[in-house]
This record gives structure tokens, sequence and C-alpha cells, in this order.
């Protein structure tokens, strides 16, 4: 009896682990494809020459951030709307705004951050901004938006 109580045990938890995995496995798929068919568009559409990263990026509208090189070996960041409207694409060279670092730091002096948890460069109507998401010293979850071009606050949302 005891046997089958272990047997049982060990078989549900490695059920459990296998369906874990592969729930999780599909819903990243449409993330990935999207992604996917985003650098291919950046690709085809002569924006960039080389593909270095991208992710999804949701403000207003959705976007999937490509990062490459272009032709010419400049860094640039694509915003690709997930329609895959070639002629709504936007671009930003990267040496003509605020690093991750600089708004990491903009951050840093006007506000008290215990965590970052993540930090991404979209595309609003106001042109591209960096999303930075943290917890406070009180675990309250804040997002705060801030200009790429010049590093000036956009638009914050705190103590979620």
């Amino acid at each position: 009896m005891k046997k089958w109580i272990i047997f049982s045990t060990v078989f549900l938890v490695s059920l459990s682990l296998v369906i874990s995995i592969l729930v999780l496995w599909k819903a990243d798929a449409p993330f990935n494809e999207m992604e996917k068919k985003a650098e291919q568009l950046a690709l085809t559409s002569k924006s960039l020459a080389i593909v270095s990263d991208s992710y999804a990026y949701n403000g207003n509208k959705p976007y999937v951030t490509v990062f490459g090189v272009d032709e010419y070996g400049k860094e640039k960041a694509i915003f690709v709307p997930i329609t895959l409207e070639e002629n709504a694409i936007q671009e930003v060279f990267l040496q003509d705004g605020i690093t991750k670092e600089q708004a990491l730091a903009v951050l840093h002096d006007e506000a008290t951050v215990k965590k970052i948890l993540h930090t991404k460069l979209g595309y609003e109507q106001q042109g591209a901004v960096w999303e930075i998401t943290y917890l406070n010293n009180t675990d309250q979850l804040n997002y705060v938006y801030i200009l790429f071009e010049d590093g000036q606050w956009w638009k914050r949302i705190l103590n979620l």
C-alpha cells in the first residue's frame, strides 16, 4: 500500500509539472511568433540590416520593439505595430536619445526604488518612451514613462 501512495504522489507531481510546462510554452508561442514576424518585416522593409533583440510593448497601441543595426552601421530601434503594417513602422536612432541606464538614473534621482521589474523602450503618441516598472520601499507597483529624446518625465502611475 505504501508503494502505491508513493507511486501515485510521484506520478501526480510529475504530471502536474509536465502540464505546467506545456501551458507556459503554449502561452508564450503567440508572442514569439509576433516577434519573429516583426523582425522579418524590419529586415524586409530595409529598416534594419541586422536584428539583435525584440520584445512586445503594450502601450496605447501594441508594438513590437526591434533593435538592430541599419545598413550604415547605426543602431536603431524599430517599432512595428502588431498589425504588421509597413507604413505604420516608427523608428529612432539610439544615439539620438537617452540610454536605458540614463533613464534609470533619472528614475533613481526622483524616486525611491526597491526593485526594478523591467525597462522597455516603446512607442506612444508622444514618440519613443522608456517604460520603467518598479517596486517602491512599500512594495507598491509603479510605472513611469520617460521621453526617449530628452529624458523628461512623461507619465507616472504610482502606488498600485
